[in-house]
């Protein structure tokens, strides 16, 4: 039965005290993974799938899912930076469609505009060569997304 995607307002309602969610950055080349601790306060770079085709890249996905114990998925959704969708969050909503075939845990979508640009910026500032930019990049991308999605859930599950 396919996983319905979902809010991170309904998310937080069903997640449990304690458990890890993975940060996902597709790419048409790569997929960037990342990891939170189980408390979800910190998110951390996993690793990058190298795309080959869709069989392939969900069966690395399926095995990491399985490995971490994953609660749930945060899938960057590559809007236009004027908010718009076009081809890329299309592909993305169609891998997340076939992934739903597998039974994975329930996902969410993230803006992820400008997720590439800060990383970018913030491994220039740290005098990172370009090959080591070029190396890191897609999973601290991933990282960078699921830590705003972390930072949003604890606001919404903290007491007042």
């Amino acid at each position: 039965m396919p996983v319905p995607e979902t809010t991170l307002e309904e998310l937080a309602a069903t997640l449990p005290k304690r458990g890890r969610l993975m940060g996902l950055d597709l790419g048409t080349k790569t997929i960037g993974l990342a990891l939170s601790d189980v408390e979800r306060r910190i998110a951390s770079p996993l690793e990058v799938i190298r795309r080959k085709k869709f069989a392939l890249d969900a069966d690395i996905l399926m095995r990491r899912i399985k490995e971490h114990d994953i609660q749930a998925l945060v899938v960057g959704l590559p809007l236009a930076l004027d908010g718009s969708k076009g081809p890329r969050v299309q592909a993305t909503r169609a891998f997340m469609r076939n992934l739903s075939a597998l039974s994975p845990p329930p996902h969410v979508y993230w803006d992820e505009r400008m997720s590439t640009a800060a990383v970018t910026r913030e491994l220039i500032s740290q005098d990172a060569s370009r090959a080591k930019r070029a190396e890191v990049v897609d999973r601290m991308a991933a990282a960078y997304i699921l830590q705003g999605a972390l930072d949003r859930l604890a606001r919404l599950t903290s007491p007042e």
